[in-house]
């Protein structure tokens, strides 16, 4: 009796906390998070395409060929299921994961961001220099 009193207790107040209405994030704020994602995207693409090209005549010289490999497994039910299946995941999830996105802008906007906001801004600015070395966003 005590153990289910506690456990429908326990579920009102974790529902109670995810209900509540989060602070909607500031526009400036937005727009930048979704100019520093879109860079960080353009990193990664060029990144992956710069591994693709210098590896690319070690795979075609390999004994059975990589590109056979990679044919096969292309042409192959599991993987095409595969990839359906996490593709329509993907989709179904956007809207969740951009809600979510949405909310912990919100909070970190009104909650952090007085505090913390102008470090994590210069932080960002002094790593730019390297990343442009490291990981470039333009090829």
């Amino acid at each position: 009796m005590k153990l289910t009193f506690a456990l429908i207790l326990a579920l009102q107040v974790s529902v109670c906390v995810w209900a509540q209405q989060w602070p909607e994030p500031d526009k400036e704020l937005v727009e930048k998070y979704e100019g520093l994602k879109a860079v960080f995207i353009k990193r990664i693409v060029t990144a992956w395409e710069k591994v693709k090209h210098s590896t690319q005549p070690m795979l075609e010289s390999s004994p059975k060929g990589a590109q056979e490999i990679y044919d096969e497994l292309k042409q192959s039910p599991r993987v095409e299921s595969a990839v359906k299946i996490i593709s329509g995941l993907a989709s179904e999830l956007e809207p969740v994961v951009d809600k979510a996105r949405l909310a912990l802008l919100g909070a970190y906007g009104h909650y952090l961001r007085p505090y913390v906001g102008e470090h994590l801004d210069k932080a960002i600015t002094s790593i730019k220099p390297v990343l442009d070395t490291v990981l470039p966003h333009e090829a």
